[in-house]
């Protein structure tokens, strides 16, 4: 067992995790539950993200002028957004309402200091709403869209200086205002973040930034908590043995294609993990945990794949990048994320992933469970984990956030599933532009630090290439394709 150079995390084998004196607590402490930890706990929201709305511009009958009736049509259409983009997490809620002119500019600049978290602006003309006016509202500092549909002005032509400059900004032009919809959708990600408890059980393992609790908040605003894996063990103990059947049973055995491996019991005990993960996650108030000890006895793979099915990030191997990329993830898109030990097939142009957890819901909360087999885990042979049946033909984003600064990706689509005895249980390939690239420039140099944290990556359903452009404005993080280098 070794140190990390790049952080305090304890770095082991998946053998020697194994290996943990665990094993012993847990069943000699599993026996004589006695004050029961309730199976209901709710697992804690967000406040609504405060958006303020500035319509930016004179209407009417100008030159290069939106329709006075479009105002009321957005007010209509943000009522609706307020419904749309509801998650497990929270929702987000329009407020301000000002039009400038006639509202001063100062004054807005002021209202979104004391009341907003974000700001979203729909530029109506250059008639007032020029380019040194919206200024004053940019570098307020707050995540900002704007929105400028064709035939607002030329004013757009200056917009971009924004981004130049530094400023948390993204620009929407368009006349879809499905665009607006997704750019809306995005600030919810450094909003939510800011609010966000993250648990490392043991200790955070990754890159150093991302292990240390000061940069954490510094960057993201996020607090990250350390707690012994003995305060696990104890509530774990505390477990109702009725709840943990049914939990077993309802979530894991039912709809189970079949149980290979692992014995009943065996399910159970991690499912009493998972009873007393919740527990711990609504005691600290915490969106994610990652956890060094997850292959031990029970093994946290069933753990992790519910809390991602809810919407919640549970990650193995107490990989800190990992959980803050599937946090980002979460927030903005509303999906899970896989947590992979990639490898590349150049003759196929493929890169395989394989883990032996994955999520079931992969479209989110309210999407339809994937196929999925109980198996043991790979490595060992031994414990409870997942085989999933991913969906060939599904477009996926393969990213990691890397250092806090840095987002990796690369898009493609699921080609196959398989069952490689080699490899971890749930296997899937994914088309990439270039293999040969991709395994030549793995990692475009961003990362620093051991065999996990190179080699780590997470999958997430959906093409988010333009979207994540748009969060590297808002989150201030600098995105590389891997396999071609930076984009911006």
């Amino acid at each position: 067992m070794k140190g990390c150079s790049n952080c305090s995390a304890v770095r082991c084998s998946r053998r020697e995790f194994l290996n943990l004196a665990v094993g012993a607590f847990v069943t000699a402490s599993l026996s004589r539950s006695s004050a029961a930890v309730p199976a209901n706990v709710d697992l804690p929201k967000h406040a609504p993200v405060k958006i303020f709305c500035v319509f930016a511009g004179r209407t009417g009958h100008w030159y290069l002028t939106r329709p006075a009736e479009e105002i009321p049509k957005f007010r209509k259409f943000f009522t609706e957004l307020e419904r749309k983009l509801k998650s497990v997490h929270g929702t987000v809620k329009f407020i301000g309402d000002a039009q400038i002119p006639p509202a001063n500019p100062a004054e807005v600049a002021q209202r979104l200091r004391e009341e907003a978290d974000a700001l979203v602006i729909v530029h109506l003309s250059g008639h007032g709403g020029e380019t040194p006016v919206l200024t004053k509202l940019v570098e307020v500092g707050l995540p900002t869209i704007v929105f400028s549909q064709p035939f607002s002005g030329h004013g757009w032509m200056y917009f971009p200086q924004w981004r130049k400059a530094g400023h948390k900004v993204v620009l929407v032009a368009s006349s879809d205002w499905g665009d607006l919809e997704k750019a809306i959708a995005l600030v919810r990600a450094p909003v939510w973040m800011k609010r966000t408890r993250i648990i490392a059980v043991g200790r955070p393992h990754g890159t150093a930034e991302a292990c240390s609790p000061e940069k954490v908040k510094e960057k993201l605003g996020a607090e990250l908590v350390i707690v012994p894996n003995e305060r696990v063990l104890k509530l774990m103990s505390e477990v109702d043995r009725k709840e943990a059947e049914r939990e077993a049973e309802e979530y894991w055995i039912r709809p189970a294609k079949a149980i290979v491996e692992p014995k009943r019991e065996e399910i159970i005990q991690s499912a009493r993990m998972f009873l007393a993960v919740k527990r711990l996650m609504a005691e600290e108030r915490a969106q994610a945990i990652c956890n060094i000890y997850c292959m031990g006895d029970p093994r946290g793979c069933l753990t992790f794949s519910k809390l991602n099915d809810m919407g919640y990030v549970g990650a193995c191997e107490g990989d800190i990048d990992s959980t803050l990329t599937m946090l980002i993830f979460a927030y903005a898109f509303g999906v899970p994320g896989f947590i992979s030990d990639p490898v590349i097939d150049v003759a196929r142009n493929a890169m395989i992933h394989f883990h032996c957890t994955s999520a079931t819901k992969m479209d989110g909360p309210d999407g339809k469970r994937l196929p999925f087999r109980i198996r043991s885990q790979t490595d060992s042979g031994a414990g409870v984990s997942l085989e999933v049946e991913h969906r060939v033909g599904q477009s996926v984003t393969c990213a990691k956030l890397v250092h806090l600064d840095k987002m990796l990706f690369v898009t493609g689509k699921i080609l196959w599933t398989s069952r490689d005895p080699l490899a971890c249980r749930t296997q899937f390939a994914q088309s990439v532009p270039d293999a040969r690239s991709l395994f030549l420039r793995w990692g475009e140099d961003a990362i620093q630090g051991d065999i996990m944290t190179l080699l780590h990556r997470v999958v997430f359903y959906g093409d988010y290439s333009q979207q994540l452009k748009d969060l590297a404005s808002l989150m201030g993080f600098k995105l590389i394709e891997e396999g071609r280098g930076e984009v911006m």
